[in-house]
């Protein structure tokens, strides 16, 4: 389609990107701002870690996806990830400080227990063939209590208090490089491990045979099937990974962010599944896509620090929305993304 032809087709989208535009446009004149003050090093570090619980989720949800399967669960699994992770934590250090090893290892207990119940979800959805959404949605719901729940048991409050972050990188060569540097070797290792899982789905989905397979079981999962490919079992794997890198996503979120767990409300999770879901329909499924994306929804994120740092007087209430007008944004303009043809569909081979 030519870009004339885009213009006329989509008249709507094009005036609310306009408007966006004129709007930020109306911000930065009107709070006098430059973007050198605006755009730093501190704010790109700060943006970079809040995207990284949203990246790691919309990868692992893609991957569901485009076998054929709508995880929409992925929120839940964030507060598994989340509580879980925090708790065994705090449970294996025992009365004493939760040392950075304990932190890794609930990290990994996190994981671990994510990748089970993923596994029992994967086979409600594919081998029962229960309703997607509906399955989903219950995920997140059981997820709601359960966080909050954990935390009394452990802490005695549906809040966990401060329990400790997984510390920075610092790799003393690479560090040292200009821009990059800082905010890739300097940082959060879950940083550098986001961009390298982002990589690597990238060249697993478009470079690997095993890439596809789970393209052609979301896309055409018969030829897939007369090829002599079990098209279930490979919409096992991806369930099973979206909901294991959404525990991961969680876990990132209180082990390698804020360092504590909140249990009211939405919990500390608070939408980022979702928004997760956005970043990948945003990216079109792709994985780079998809953390440009995510990386975008947390700048959005971090601007009330930014603000705050460089003196700017805007009322956080109205900061706080800035995300959420992003989405709506992203969503006006998800209409051109392609899904694919035979997500939502069970199969069954006829052997």
């Amino acid at each position: 389609m030519s870009v004339a032809g885009y213009l006329t087709r989509h008249p709507v989208r094009i005036a609310g990107l306009i408007a966006v535009i004129a709007a930020a446009g109306a911000v930065v004149v009107w709070q006098d701002l430059g973007l050198a003050r605006l755009l730093t090093l501190g704010y790109l570090d700060r943006s970079l870690s809040a995207a990284t619980p949203i990246a790691l989720v919309a990868i692992g949800g893609l991957f569901a996806e485009k076998s054929g399967v709508f995880n929409i669960g992925v929120e839940g699994f964030m507060i598994f990830g989340a509580v879980n992770g925090l708790a065994a934590a705090s449970l294996v250090s025992g009365s004493g400080a939760v040392t950075q090893f304990d932190l890794w290892i609930g990290l990994v207990v996190a994981v671990l227990i994510s990748a089970l119940l993923t596994t029992l979800f994967a086979v409600l959805m594919i081998r029962y063939e229960a309703d997607q959404i509906v399955a989903g949605l219950a995920v997140w719901f059981i997820g709601l209590g359960f966080g909050p729940f954990t935390a009394i048991l452990i802490w005695g409050s549906r809040n966990s208090g401060t329990v400790g972050r997984i510390g920075s990188l610092d790799l003393p060569v690479l560090s040292g490089i200009p821009v990059l540097g800082p905010v890739l070797f300097s940082a959060s290792p879950f940083v550098l491990l986001t961009v390298a899982i982002a990589l690597g789905a990238w060249v697993f989905l478009y470079r690997t045979r095993y890439g596809y397979w789970l393209q052609a079981a979301g896309e055409n999962p018969e030829a897939l099937d007369t090829a002599g490919i079990d098209v279930n079992r490979v919409r096992y794997a991806a369930v099973i990974f979206s909901g294991t890198m959404a525990g991961l996503a969680g876990a990132v979120l209180t082990l390698g962010v804020t360092g504590n767990f909140i249990g009211s409300g939405m919990t500390i999770v608070d939408g980022r599944g979702w928004i997760g879901i956005v970043a990948y329909l945003f990216g079109n499924y792709n994985p780079i896509g998809a953390f440009l994306a995510a990386l975008l929804f947390g700048a959005m994120d971090m601007l009330q620090i930014q603000f705050q740092t460089i003196g700017v007087p805007l009322p956080s209430s109205l900061v706080d929305l800035f995300p959420y007008v992003v989405v709506i944004v992203v969503l006006t303009f998800y209409g051109s993304t392609r899904m694919p043809s035979r997500v939502g569909e069970p199969y069954e081979s006829e052997e």
